[in-house]
């Protein structure tokens, strides 16, 4: 904990010298972080649909989707580097539009080597006057409500069935508090901010490295999350701190955080902005941190399910999706089923706001039974470029019209 000194007032910051005299801190590696795709997301039991006011009829069931390998959606799979838990996003309504805790993705699950929180201090060093610390018992304190975000790994692919995606409502402090104590020297324009990162074992999956560098002012909105739905974190979400920076890919979002570093604008990259660069959707591999654009989520948008519905003695469809991500919120989506078919509006759709996720249905009648790749498209002046790719695409197979 960060001791509260009478001259200092009610501080996040403490000198370590001060709190922990001798106090010795663990290397942080820089070897770049490997993609895992091999761990997987299956849906594969009935869905309670509600009420179907544009269709009408009787819900029939769940229409899988094709060419999506399956492992247990809200289980956790694996351990440490390995370590894996999916979303079942067909679990998502506009009355259930918050991830809870239990379901909640996991990319990298906690290390057996994680020190006890009790004693946790995240230090603050490098281009400042004098090096300090927080203490775990001092960020609980100042700790608040932060909103409702998504986060969104960068590695969130149909391999995954595009379960590396979730929301929550968060608790934490801003990063905005604690960069304003620190006393940086000149020049001191950017800021590492690096995670616990070893491991007792060899990772199948992955190699360590846990930081990445930001602009000062891109961390306004970034908060220190002590806890998600009114829940202190667990380990395998980054308790006791994580970074959260809405908006922005999981990548950069730090588990474990136990360091803020200020360095100089020539920083280069860290090992894992190189891994990270095009899945983050940068122009390259930049060497320098200033090179690197925000590692902004782009507009996208998904089906999560497709139900079957039985109405008038004909068969229906209806397709439940999500629409997340972007700098602005867009006016229109459209839907395609096949390349060789053009895209039609999503009726009824509105986004307010980009961050967390709208919820959208469609209903649908197939021209007959056969595969139907699923495509969905923004506004044009939308940035959308892992959606323009097809990267969000989804196919199902209609066996009954």
């Amino acid at each position: 904990m960060a001791e509260h000194h009478p001259s200092t007032g009610n501080r996040l910051l403490a000198d370590p010298a001060r709190s922990n005299p001798g106090q010795s801190r663990r290397g942080f590696l820089r070897t770049a972080m490997a993609s895992a795709a091999s761990l997987l997301i299956g849906i594969d039991r009935v869905f309670a649909a509600p009420p179907n006011p544009t269709i009408g009829g009787e819900f029939a069931g769940l229409v899988p989707f094709e060419d999506e390998q399956v492992a247990p959606a809200g289980t956790l799979v694996g351990s440490e580097l390995d370590g894996r838990r999916f979303t079942d996003l067909s679990r998502i309504s506009a009355e259930r539009p918050i991830t809870p805790n239990a379901e909640f993705f996991v990319r990298t699950a906690v290390s057996r080597l994680l020190p006890a929180p009790a004693a946790w201090k995240i230090a603050v060093d490098g281009l400042v006057e004098h090096p300090a610390e927080i203490g775990i018992a001092q960020l609980r304190k100042a700790a608040k409500s932060m909103g409702i975000h998504l986060m969104e790994c960068a590695g969130n692919v149909a391999l995954t069935r595009f379960g590396l995606i979730s929301v929550a409502d968060w608790t934490g402090v801003p990063v905005s508090d604690v960069l304003g104590e620190a006393k940086r020297k000149p020049g001191a324009a950017w800021v590492e901010i690096s995670g616990f990162d070893e491991y007792s074992a060899p990772s199948h999956t992955s190699v360590p490295g846990a930081s990445w560098i930001f602009p000062v002012d891109a961390l306004k909105g970034a908060f220190l999350a002590t806890g998600m739905n009114g829940q202190p974190l667990s380990p395998d979400h980054g308790a006791p701190i994580r970074l959260m920076i809405p908006g922005w890919y999981g990548a950069a979002c730090i588990k474990w955080v136990n360091r803020i570093r200020f360095v100089e604008e020539d920083a280069e990259a860290s090992s894992q902005m190189v891994e990270y660069a095009v899945r983050t959707l940068q122009e390259g591999r930049p060497r320098y941190a200033r090179e690197y654009a925000p590692a902004a989520v782009d507009a996208a948008a998904l089906p999560v399910r497709v139900e079957k519905w039985v109405a008038g003695g004909k068969v229906r469809y209806r397709i439940i999706g999500i629409a997340w991500g972007g700098a602005q919120p867009a006016s229109t989506l459209q839907i395609r089923f096949n390349p060789e078919e053009t895209f039609v509006p999503v009726a009824g759709f509105r986004q307010q706001k980009t961050d967390p996720w709208t919820v959208w249905t469609h209903a649908w009648s197939p021209s007959a039974p056969g595969d139907y790749r699923i495509r969905l498209a923004m506004d044009p002046a939308v940035k959308a470029r892992k959606l323009d790719l097809g990267l969000y695409d989804r196919t199902v197979h209609i066996s009954e019209i």
